[in-house]
């Protein structure tokens, strides 16, 4: 009673103790429903074969595990490994030698994407560098002519104000002519008048004038 008291405990007490381990280097290994070779043999596993060691009875030699399809069953604890199997180790070392032979021409491959990139944005760059340039010399250009542009606008304004000042200078010298021409119409009409009259007074006194000369001359004698 006390020694399967014993196996109950140390069962429990390792079943806590969940580990990996592989099948060892045999063909097949048999997975039986109980801890001994009477019991039924519920599974064959090849070997290299993962499973999880559930618990582990020294007394018994036996394990508990678990298969990968998630059945459970007891195997002999001696042909179970703490590590892969020579045949899994092998393949593994051949798949990193693989990897490492395929290293070189992977990190190539990457280092002929890289200066490629590298390259375009090179050629990218340069054409901004480019298009910047010649945003600048039509940004100097825009400013000359607005420059330009507003020089001439002043420039026209000026010489508006001058065309404005000479209109008026012309203006007021055609009034002055105009007034000009009305005086001196007026003067000549007054001269003009005034020689007729002048002309109307000598024809009305010269000829009493030339009588009373003769008078004098008569009376003399």
């Amino acid at each position: 009673m006390r020694r399967y008291l014993f196996i109950t405990l140390l069962l429990l007490a390792s079943q806590a103790l969940a580990e990996r381990a592989w099948v060892t280097d045999e063909f097949k290994i048999t997975v039986r429903s109980g801890e001994s070779p009477r019991h039924k043999i519920i599974s064959m596993i090849k070997s290299g074969t993962p499973v999880q060691v559930l618990s582990r009875n020294r007394a018994t030699g036996y394990s508990r595990v678990r298969l990968p399809n998630g059945k459970e069953g007891f195997v002999l604890s001696r042909q179970l490994l703490d590590h892969p199997v020579a045949r899994e180790q092998l393949a593994t070392l051949e798949a990193e030698v693989a990897a490492l032979k395929t290293a070189p021409s992977e990190l190539q491959r990457k280092l002929a994407d890289l200066t490629e990139r590298h390259n375009r944005l090179s050629r990218e760059h340069e054409s901004l560098q480019a298009e910047k340039k010649r945003i600048e010399l039509e940004l100097a250009a825009l400013k000359r002519t607005s420059a330009n542009a507003v020089r001439i606008a002043n420039e026209r304004n000026e010489l508006r104000k001058q065309v404005a000042e000479l209109t008026r200078s012309n203006e007021e010298l055609k009034q002055e002519k105009r007034e000009l021409e009305n005086n001196s119409a007026q003067r000549w009409f007054m001269i003009g008048g005034g020689v007729t009259i002048a002309g109307i007074l000598i024809g009305l006194i010269l000829p009493h004038l030339r009588l009373r000369r003769r008078k004098d001359s008569w009376g003399s004698l």
